[in-house]
């Protein structure tokens, strides 16, 4: 036995060795089902003719879905096991491809689109899978390294491009399918029958439920991580078209540009948990949010052009954000997402750790929520006042609310421990 842990934490370790990369691996996989339309809806909005707000719904109902699934499938995770749950999902994604093998409507895709909301349900299952694994003094780490398989969304603005050129979109669901069962086979053999076994507990009743839900505390940080998630998950759909559409880029540049910003923003959840592990959660996550700001003001700003009046003439002076530069500020902003969400995530499962099934599943709703209204709006915005940019603003005034909030509630925390340090 290693110095300073006791054998209960060390084996959760040894088990944490095997069970955390299969989780990763798996959420990675699901992310990048659950965001296939951000790269090959753009293809699809060519092929079936729609305008696009109904692109921006096409984009979402993913989002809406896994919304939905998100408490169900974390209660069942409780119940059932977590490890039980997960498969289920995986083998429901996989379903979904087959149907995406044959769909050649609009409703087709929508049917199929909703089941890709199974990856928010793996993603309610996973993570209290990697949770009864994990010693309760790495958690963060534990949770962000779990959470930095958002990089999976990657996987789809990667390798959808290439097969759309190499072959058609017929192999892309093909392709995710062989990956998928692939996973199913490797959950199925390297872990343990009783990893699937339900817990005892009594989490899942009803009164236990109400009791819980009836905590301000509890809605406050679901609503706060859900906006800062959701706008992770939005920007990540949106991205691809809007910079293919900003700087007049084919589809397949702006999809691999994205990549900039959804990369370093997942494996920024590793950095945040570790962080908030160390400095506590809500330093990372009040500086995290201050760097998300000052990289919106900038990207805000829409291509302009201003007009000065000279002595003999009108000086045309024209403004555009150069694309390295637009990319660098993309960046940071996906960074100080991850890190924020990673802090975030960790305050509610250690203040919650006992019903983890639960806040999981609202922490999901609360992002799917926002990620599915997002896109829409992100559309309608765009179709009706004409300016790409303002998605940033929106991001912006959203974020600077969420800020003000926590901040507030983070001093009245403070003073609560100062005033009552035995509580």
């Amino acid at each position: 036995m290693r110095a300073g842990i006791s054998p209960d934490d060390e084996d959760k370790i040894n088990s944490l060795a095997i069970v955390l990369p299969l989780a990763v691996a798996g959420f990675a996989l699901a992310a990048a089902c659950w965001s296939l339309f951000a790269v090959a809806g753009v293809y699809l909005r060519q092929t079936l003719a729609v305008d696009g707000v109904v692109f921006g719904f096409l984009l979402s109902i993913p989002m809406a879905t896994g919304a939905l699934l998100a408490i169900p499938a974390g209660l069942a995770a409780q119940k059932f096991g977590a490890r039980r749950v997960m498969l289920l999902c995986l083998a429901g994604l996989a379903g979904c491809m087959v149907l995406l093998i044959t769909a050649d409507s609009l409703a087709g895709f929508l049917v199929a689109g909703a089941g890709l909301g199974l990856a928010g349900g793996y993603y309610s299952a996973g993570l209290q899978f990697v949770i009864r694994h994990s010693p309760a003094r790495h958690t963060g780490l534990v949770l962000g390294l779990f959470g930095a398989g958002i990089t999976g969304v990657g996987i789809s603005y990667h390798l959808v491009p290439l097969i759309l050129d190499a072959f058609s979109w017929a192999m892309v669901p093909v392709a995710y399918l062989i990956m998928l069962l692939l996973l199913l086979a490797l959950v199925l053999m390297l872990t343990e029958p009783e990893d699937a076994e339900g817990s005892a507990s009594t989490e899942a009743s009803l009164r236990v439920i109400v009791a819980r839900l009836a905590r301000l505390r509890v809605w406050q940080m679901a609503v706060w991580f859900g906006v800062v998630a959701g706008s992770f998950f939005s920007l990540a759909l949106w991205l691809p078209d809007y910079l293919a559409g900003q700087y007049q880029l084919p589809v397949q540049t702006g999809a691999g540009l994205a990549q900039w910003f959804v990369i370093p923003g997942a494996l920024a959840q590793v950095l945040g948990g570790w962080l908030a592990d160390r400095f506590g959660s809500s330093r990372v996550v009040s500086r995290s949010l201050m760097a998300c700001l000052l990289s919106l003001f900038v990207l805000s700003y829409p291509p302009m052009t201003l007009l000065i009046q000279g002595v003999d003439q009108t000086i045309h002076v024209n403004f555009r954000m150069p694309l390295p530069v637009e990319g660098g500020l993309i960046v940071v902003l996906g960074v100080a997402l991850g890190c924020s969400m990673a802090a975030l995530q960790r305050t509610m499962v250690t203040e919650n750790r006992e019903a983890t099934a639960i806040v999981a599943g609202l922490l999901l709703v609360s992002a799917c929520s926002v990620a599915f209204l997002l896109p829409v709006v992100f559309a309608a915005v765009n179709q009706w006042v004409g300016v790409r940019s303002a998605v940033f603003m929106i991001l912006f005034l959203l974020l600077a609310t969420t800020l003000i909030l926590f901040a507030r509630d983070a001093r009245r925390q403070e003073r609560q421990t100062l005033l009552h340090p035995g509580i």
